[in-house]
């Protein structure tokens, strides 16, 4: 007997492999290695081979426009926290596993840990909302950057006056999103970015799976950076599952790749209201269809998203030409049922996006 993996690369870093004498060695083989061996019925994944299917394609070819050296995308159930499709790329082949090369086994979903940027606007307005320490029609200064000891808070594209909430989320202010966040307080966001999973090892079928980078010790300069982005670093199915935490009426389900039965009940964990939850939505369906991305408006989908670009960190430095570039959407936005997030690992900017190579 030996093991026949029909898909090919299509899941390769969630199904895994086997070694000579079929024992698991990756993926879910090696996680459910001794159950697989005595199981009487088969385990059913949660990943659907269809959209797996559009995800890896639209990912391969995102990589080879932009010239990109990785890419990963999630697409996770908003209401029960299934994984419907994760693609790390570039993949390989289980059923030729003498062939593999290693650097090609590194999951980027749930390996990778990755600043993500401006989406984390969307946990910093949510909590702010939340808490009332600013409400829509309220505001920040967004005059003039933020200068912090040898170091400035600026913005992309600086509007350079007031902003109100929903403009700072918008236009994605950096300069507004830290003041934002220095008013929730360091205290008040580390406890919410713990109750959304993003301070631990994510509990997921794989061992392939690490810790997120989190500060020692959660200063003022980190709060602010935390409030866009930057100074914490999580796994692209950290991300999927906070943001599906904020749009779906507020409640946190723990990812699984394992299909949930049908009538399961499912817990999970109240992290906002639903009038919170309610006001995100809008501000994604916003920030599609007058901010940053706009090349999200699909037709015939009701989608919101938000954009996220990251420089990557050298030794103690930030790397302004090597980009992690981000968008993660949910749809349809009025009551979501997906939650779909891209990923490409420096992306290179072409003729037709104007040498950007930004999250847009």
């Amino acid at each position: 007997q030996r093991r026949f993996y029909p898909m090919g690369r299509l899941a390769s870093h969630v199904t895994g492999f086997t070694d000579i004498d079929h024992r698991g060695i990756a993926g879910i083989e090696a996680y459910y290695d001794d159950e697989l061996r005595s199981r009487a019925t088969p385990l059913e994944l949660s990943l659907d081979v269809r959209v797996q299917h559009v995800l890896r394609d639209a990912l391969q070819a995102a990589m080879t426009e932009f010239t990109a050296v990785g890419a990963a995308g999630v697409v996770l159930d908003v209401t029960t926290g299934e994984l419907v499709a994760t693609v790390s790329l570039p993949d390989f082949n289980p059923n030729r596993p003498a062939l593999i090369d290693p650097e090609t086994l590194f999951n980027r979903t749930t390996l990778g840990v990755y600043e993500m940027g401006s989406t984390f606007k969307i946990f910093t307005t949510a909590q702010a909302l939340e808490i009332g320490s600013t409400t829509l029609r309220g505001g920040y200064d967004a005059t003039h950057p933020i200068r912090v000891s040898r170091s400035w808070i600026r913005d992309y594209h600086a509007k350079q006056r007031w902003l109100s909430t929903p403009e700072i989320f918008i236009y994605s202010s950096n300069i507004g999103a830290a003041k934002m966040a220095l008013d929730i307080g360091g205290a008040r966001q580390r406890a919410f970015m713990g109750q959304l999973g993003m301070l631990s090892r994510t509990p997921l079928q794989l061992h392939e799976v690490t810790s997120p980078l989190v500060p020692k010790k959660w200063r003022p300069i980190n709060t602010m950076t935390i409030g866009y982005g930057h100074g914490i670093a999580i796994n692209p199915v950290q991300l999927a599952a906070g943001v599906a935490a904020v749009i779906n009426g507020g409640i946190f389900y723990p990812p699984t790749l394992i299909k949930r039965s049908a009538g399961e009940d499912i817990v999970g964990t109240h992290v906002l209201s639903p009038a919170t939850s309610e006001k995100m939505r809008r501000q994604l369906r916003l920030a599609v269809v007058k901010g940053t991305g706009k090349s999200a408006n699909a037709n015939g989908y009701m989608v919101g998203g938000k954009t996220g670009t990251a420089e990557k960190v050298s030794g103690r430095r930030y790397q302004r030409k090597s980009l992690i570039s981000s968008f993660v959407a949910a749809f349809p936005i009025h009551r979501p049922r997906y939650v779909v997030f891209a990923l490409l690992d420096e992306a290179q900017g072409t003729a037709r996006t104007i040498g950007y190579a930004t999250g847009g």
